[in-house]
């Protein structure tokens, strides 16, 4: 019998070693996979932005104010963004990562105006804040014992609540709007990065003993673009803080 218990004990070992293995390798697939597509977004943006003759394409070159294209290209993230969710059964993993990576771009084209906008020096101390403040807060997400799953809800509420607000500040103008959006922005997007975290991180090790690499490979498609979002988010309501203008 001690025999037995010892053996099992011994495969349980094993086994969790195993699970917490490919925990770590799951994770450096989403935070890859995210890296990459920040790269692609901030090309895009760069190449864009500082091109008087692209950016005309989209935006006024004067006052910034976007044209019908231009138009197009800032709801072009959050129209993918569903069908990407409705799709995502019927892709496969290199699929919904080609789908990730041609999303990067529509965002990078999206938000290519910052760089007109704004002095590059802010943009890249932005970027520095956004992802020292991003590491911190996933990290937490990762590490805590709090179970913050209930947190989903309230966040995910908050989230609509931001969309339809801005829509709604984009026909009233209201500078005060603008700043609460950006301050109530800043705090969903940051509980919302250490909750999708932790949700990735939970999500695997439930489906780990399934061993299903289809899953897997679209999860940590998934669980990038969420922490891509998250981040995305972040920095723009940062630069409205921080930014310099040009």
């Amino acid at each position: 019998m001690a025999d037995y218990q010892t053996a099992r004990a011994a495969g349980i070992g094993v086994r969790q070693a195993e699970i917490d293995q490919g925990l770590r390798a799951h994770m450096n697939k989403v935070y890859g996979t995210m890296s990459v597509g920040l790269l692609v977004t901030a090309g895009v943006a760069w190449a864009v932005g500082t091109s008087d003759a692209l950016l005309s394409i989209f935006r006024d070159p004067i006052t910034l104010a976007p044209n019908i294209l231009g138009w197009i290209a800032m709801f072009l993230p959050l129209i993918m963004v569903f069908a990407f969710g409705a799709m995502i059964n019927r892709l496969s993993a290199a699929g919904a990562q080609t789908f990730f990576y041609v999303f990067a771009a529509a965002m990078g084209l999206s938000i290519a105006w910052i760089f007109a906008a704004f002095t590059g020096i802010s943009i890249a101390q932005t970027f520095l804040v956004t992802s020292i403040a991003f590491a911190g807060l996933s990290l937490w997400g990762y590490t805590t014992k709090k179970d913050i799953s209930g947190w989903g809800s309230f966040l995910i509420m908050g989230v609509i609540g931001l969309i339809v607000a801005s829509i709604i500040n984009i026909f009233l103008g209201s500078p005060a709007i603008h700043f609460a959006i950006s301050i109530i922005g800043l705090l969903i997007f940051a509980g919302l990065t250490a909750y999708d975290t932790q949700r990735i991180k939970v999500e695997y090790v439930q489906h780990a003993q399934h061993m299903d690499q289809e899953w897997l490979g679209k999860s940590a498609i998934m669980g990038a673009l969420s922490l891509y979002i998250n981040f995305i988010n972040i920095f723009m309501f940062l630069l409205q803080f921080m930014g310099g203008r040009e």
